[in-house]
């Protein structure tokens, strides 16, 4: 059975904090406290996002609480200045909201995140309804797999359809994340594609091929 990436929906948060429009400053600083977490989707009607509120957008009102900035800097900062003044969510939210789909793979979500340079993101629907939430450390859980599990799928999955045909025996092991690919190949040709497909699974964190076991002196690129 193929196990495929894994998805934002095998490592989301189903239960999410969120806030209405109207939710106050005080409120939604609150929650974040409550919760441990650093922002909250904004809902309107029947639970669709409409922004995110973070403790980004609420640090203006620090920040600007003794100080009164010359015009260069009013201008500069005019976003900053409104949400200084801000009192509710409607006022303070990023808008629109940079969301995910619960179907898009780990790779797609960390590259949003790191682009729109976030550390949560909103799971929602294709009609913008709020399903959960995944955060940095949503996506680093692959990470957990066990070595064991991560042999058995890379003995399944790739080293047995890549080279059964080919009649070569590849041992496979796992330390640490780390794999390590050994045998006697005649065909040296399927050693970068077995490290592409090896790299791809969820969980590794390097392969190579061990030059001391069998014929294989190549490292994977």
């Amino acid at each position: 059975m193929s196990h495929g990436p894994h998805l934002v929906s095998d490592v989301m948060t189903h239960t999410v904090v969120a806030v209405g429009r109207g939710a106050s400053f005080k409120e939604i600083v609150e929650l974040m406290q409550q919760w441990k977490i650093s922002a909250l989707p904004v809902l309107e009607g029947e639970g669709r996002v409409v922004g995110v509120v973070s403790e980004a957008d609420l640090l203006p009102k620090e920040e600007f609480r003794d100080s009164d900035p010359d015009r260069f800097t009013q201008l500069r900062r005019l976003p900053d200045l409104a949400k200084a003044g801000a009192l509710t969510a409607g006022e303070l939210m990023s808008t629109p909201a940079v969301t995910v789909h619960a179907d898009a793979t780990l790779a797609e979500a960390a590259r949003v995140m790191a682009q729109r340079q976030v550390k949560r993101l909103p799971v929602t629907t294709v009609e913008g309804l709020l399903e959960g939430v995944v955060s940095r450390a949503d996506l680093l859980k692959v990470f957990l797999r066990s070595d064991e599990e991560l042999a058995a799928e890379i003995r399944q999955e790739i080293v047995s359809p890549l080279f059964a045909a080919s009649g070569q025996p590849v041992q496979v092991r796992v330390s640490g994340g780390r794999v390590t690919l050994g045998g006697r190949l005649r065909d040296t040709s399927l050693v970068p594609v077995a490290a592409r497909l090896v790299r791809a699974v969820e969980g590794v964190v390097g392969v190579e091929f061990d030059p001391s076991n069998g014929d294989v002196v190549r490292q994977a690129d």
